[in-house]
């Protein structure tokens, strides 16, 4: 006679493989932290900037947006990308923005700007600042404005747009990899207006400086 074989008992529960369930919180902090490297890298690259040279010393800035115009701006080697600036902890300038604003960061090799305007709103009256218009413009290297408004008549030499902005090298200011941004050999900007969170220039020169407290602006 056969020999009779026992059947095999099946796998206790604890046994028994579940399929893997995804793990939400896990997955929208991924997302999460995703959304903010930009914004880490941004900073990480005009740390590095500075270390270099390329920029002068960063610096928190007030959270006050100040106004320049021009008549005319003449720029050679130009670069546009976007950026973080931050404010101080607990500024009181913070508003519902959390200490962070947006900026799209421009950066010109060298630049000549005819009839310079700069005013910044104290709360009932102005501080500002005039030069240039004599005859002999404002001059500057190395400049980088970080401004949430620009406008005017522009026109540029040999522009490249939506390129990585890591790779920029007119003004010799390379931008955080993966950002969007644009970069020309030149460009000229007539009735420039621009609000401003931050400017810094390797050099500036304004002939013909006036400073003044005024009941309106640029």
């Amino acid at each position: 006679m056969a020999e009779a074989v026992a059947p095999t008992p099946d796998p206790a529960p604890s046994d028994v493989e579940e399929p893997a369930r995804p793990r939400r919180g896990r997955v929208r902090l991924r997302r999460a932290a995703l959304m903010a490297v930009p914004a880490c890298v941004a900073g990480g690259v005009l740390m590095t900037l500075t270390a270099q040279g390329v920029l002068a010393a960063q610096f928190n800035i007030s959270g006050m947006a100040f106004t320049v115009t021009a008549d005319r701006l003449d720029g050679t080697g130009f670069e546009q990308f976007g950026g973080m600036d931050n404010m101080i902890d607990n500024s009181p300038n913070a508003g519902n923005t959390g200490g962070q604003v947006l900026v799209a960061v421009s950066a010109i090799k060298t630049a000549t700007l005819t009839n310079l305007c700069q005013s910044v709103n104290l709360g009932g009256t102005n501080l500002k600042i005039t030069a240039g218009n004599a005859g002999t413009p404002v001059t500057a290297s190395g400049l980088t404005t970080d401004s949430d408004l620009l406008s005017g008549d522009a026109q540029f030499d040999h522009i490249e747009i939506g390129g990585d902005a890591s790779t920029f090298d007119k003004a010799g200011v390379p931008g955080p990899p993966g950002v969007f941004g644009q970069q020309a050999n030149g460009v000229v900007i007539q009735h420039l207006r621009q609000d401003n969170y931050a400017t810094t220039a390797a050099s500036f020169t304004l002939p013909g400086l006036h400073l003044s407290f005024s009941d309106t602006g640029c």
